[in-house]
């Protein structure tokens, strides 16, 4: 098999996966779909030597973080978004997954590109601290820091409540 041919099976594989980290990382999906395609493309000028070594995806899920933080300073836009009003159902009551998860989409587009990322990659791709420090280039001291701010910063977006409503269908 080509290394093109490689590529292409790759990105058949895992491509789905690697748009979802864009998508949360970014926020929007056009925009995560722009992240991934230049990820892609600087993956490809590195094939050959990547797939000499055992795994690729960490290389490009890196490869898409580091892209989305770095589209995301170039814009020097950080949008804040109001803390999203309260579903009209009391958080007491069992709210679902679904309409929950606009809440914590807005709650997450709110924050910083980096803690953003730690959050994704932690709590969505199920990462260890390690892997997430790995992944980012940071520290696992880093880590720990920005997921903690994230989590506060989220919590107080979208309501204590709601947070842990969140919280419980997250571990569901």
């Amino acid at each position: 098999m080509s290394g093109h041919e490689e590529f292409a099976a790759f990105v058949a594989a895992r491509g789905t996966a690697l748009l979802r980290v864009a998508h949360l990382t970014c926020g929007s999906r056009d925009e995560a779909e722009d992240v991934l395609q230049s990820a892609l493309e600087k993956a490809y000028r590195h094939w050959g030597r990547l797939r000499a070594g055992s795994d690729p995806e960490p290389y490009v899920r890196r490869i898409v973080v580091n892209t989305a933080i770095s589209r995301a300073r170039r814009r020097a836009i950080l949008h804040v978004f109001p803390a999203p009003a309260l579903p009209e159902t009391p958080a007491g009551d069992d709210l679902t997954g679904v309409e929950l998860r606009p809440l914590l989409m807005d709650g997450l587009r709110a924050l910083p590109p980096r803690q953003r990322a730690v959050l994704v990659l932690r709590f969505w791709e199920d990462m260890t601290e390690a892997q997430t420090a790995e992944t980012l280039g940071c520290s696992v001291g880093t880590v720990k820091s920005q997921a903690a701010k994230g989590l506060a910063r989220l919590r107080a977006l979208i309501g204590a409540e709601l947070f842990t409503e969140v919280i419980r269908h997250a571990e569901a």
